[in-house]
């Protein structure tokens, strides 16, 4: 019996959420399977993922097969890292840049430009002081 890690489709209509399943690849998507070992929620912001970690490691130690978007979820979890060591995750989910507007982002450079600027005026003043300590 072939079996894969594969995402089971559950919800209604237009509002997907997902359990990662162990599954005999001959069964249909949504049909019978083995294990429930996560879940998936794709519209929530940022999407939530909870995957048994202990228990994935067993099905790939085993020989499961994992899809392709299981596998990614895998990554993002750490389930692949324990598995395949070496392999890192594809993105970090800890760090959280904001998001800026084209007015925000003119902003933060001009005042970046003015900090460089004064700075830069700073240590001018500064070594023409040291010059006329020097002369003296």
């Amino acid at each position: 019996m072939a079996v894969k890690l594969r995402l089971r489709r559950e919800g209604t209509k237009k509002r997907p959420h997902y359990r990662v399943v162990a599954a005999d690849s001959r069964s249909p998507r949504d049909g019978r399977f083995i294990e429930i070992i996560g879940e998936y929620h794709p519209l929530d912001n940022p999407s939530t993922i909870k995957i048994n970690n202990e228990r994935a490691v067993h099905w790939l130690s085993v020989g499961a097969q994992p899809t392709d978007q299981v596998k990614v979820l895998l990554r993002i979890s750490g389930a692949w890292e324990e598995f395949k060591p070496g392999d890192a995750p594809l993105r970090d989910r800890s760090e959280k840049k904001p998001k800026m507007n084209k007015k925000a982002k003119a902003r933060a450079e001009a005042e970046a430009d003015a900090k460089a600027a004064a700075a830069a005026e700073a240590a001018d003043a500064a070594k023409a002081a040291a010059a006329e300590g020097d002369e003296s």
